[in-house]
């Protein structure tokens, strides 16, 4: 089973080859097909691990976008005692998701 850690969007995620990932949104503007993140950060094989320092340099993970949406919303709420003062704001953060194809190494 090969797995590999890469990075996008500030996050870093677990990329398994047919597995569905919700990214930070892409600027596909809603366009299906391919993606490539090159910023691999670590590969596994089942015998041998590679790092990258930072990043693995030759590496890639080959995904296919399936799809855009929000995730659910997220309630923030300020409350200072004593002053009746109260703000409650809401918000849903895009997202897509790709399923990965492939990963490559060098």
């Amino acid at each position: 089973m090969t797995f590999a850690v890469f990075a996008t969007g500030g996050k870093q995620y677990i990329a398994e080859k047919g597995k569905k990932i919700k990214v930070e949104k892409l600027t596909s503007k809603g366009k299906k097909g391919g993606v490539e993140f090159d910023t691999v950060l670590l590969i596994e094989d089942g015998k041998n691990v590679t790092l990258g320092s930072p990043f693995i340099p030759g590496a890639k993970i080959i995904a296919e976008v399936s799809g855009e949406g929000r995730h659910k919303k997220v309630t923030v709420v300020r409350y200072k005692s004593k002053t009746r003062y109260h703000k409650k704001k809401g918000h849903k953060q895009h997202y897509t998701e790709i399923t990965i194809k492939d990963i490559k190494a060098k």
